[in-house]
């Protein structure tokens, strides 16, 4: 398995989050090593979103207002609707992702945790996948848009859904091993 020993993950997410698009990967990077801090909107808990219904409760190791990409060596975006359409309204958050990119550090987005991505005006020339319902919203926002398991453009690395994490996960894992990468 590649190895993430001392790279340092946020997980950016809030309430509504799709369950398995958040343990699933930050199990693959705690295996791989890797340091993994969930941050939110406000401090304490958010509830995941699981089968239709709210999920279990996960604690925040810091807010999006006191995180800085510069702690980080890269970002996972989980999805599930209502986590990235919430996040994409709070500025703090939009400017965190965008820091990741300004810096060339990896980003991880699967489902529809690209939507945020679009919001950060991010996705010009980029080649990526995602839930399919929002192909509209990246493709306007100057995305190519493709219908595959994983894509990897340039360390964004990107999913459509739960079935896809298996794929999601080794590739991302593999990514941020390779650090920051070159515009």
């Amino acid at each position: 398995m590649t190895s993430n020993n001392g790279k340092r993950v946020a997980i950016l997410a809030t309430n509504g989050f799709e369950e398995s698009e958040l343990r699933s990967p930050r199990e693959a990077l705690l295996q791989a090593g890797a340091f993994v801090d969930l941050i939110s909107l406000e401090a304490g808990a958010i509830k995941g979103w699981k089968d239709g219904n709210w999920g279990d409760a996960e604690q925040v190791d810091r807010t999006v207002a006191d995180a800085k990409a510069e702690d980080y060596d890269a970002l996972l975006l989980p999805g599930g609707v209502m986590n990235p359409d919430k996040l994409r309204m709070d500025t703090d958050a939009v400017a965190f992702v965008r820091a990741f990119f300004d810096q060339h550090k990896p980003v991880a987005a699967i489902c529809h945790g690209p939507w945020l991505l679009a919001e950060a005006g991010v996705l010009r020339g980029r080649k990526l996948t995602s839930y399919p319902s929002i192909r509209t919203d990246l493709t306007n926002a100057g995305a190519e848009w493709v219908d595959e398991e994983v894509v990897v453009d340039n360390g964004l690395i990107t999913s459509r859904s739960p079935k896809d994490l298996p794929a999601f996960n080794a590739k991302m894992v593999e990514e941020i091993a390779e650090g920051v990468h070159q515009a």
